[in-house]
């Protein structure tokens, strides 16, 4: 079945507790050369068929249920087309 992909990140001017607790682990562990990490959230929402009106679909959804407006962006509306790269839908 095709599916959606729903990416949410934190606004950039907000403190993201958990991507500097990620930030800091990585560097305790060595990880040289990893900056600032954010960390957000990916929903993968399985659809009968992709089309514009889906991705639409999806998209409001992203907007008034997946995400919070006041601290998270969505980021990308999208799905995988045949050869694995993903199509988003235009913001």
């Amino acid at each position: 079945m095709p599916t959606v992909v729903v990416e949410v990140m934190p606004k950039p001017e907000l403190l993201d507790p958990q991507g500097k607790a990620v930030t800091a682990v990585l560097q305790r562990l060595g990880f040289d050369g990893l900056g600032d990490v954010r960390q957000g959230k990916r929903f993968e929402i399985v659809v009968a068929e992709v089309t514009p009106e889906v991705l639409a679909t999806a998209r409001r959804a992203a907007e008034e249920v997946l995400s919070n407006p006041v601290i998270e962006d969505v980021v990308v509306v999208g799905a995988p087309d045949a050869a694995g790269d993903r199509i988003d839908l235009p913001a």
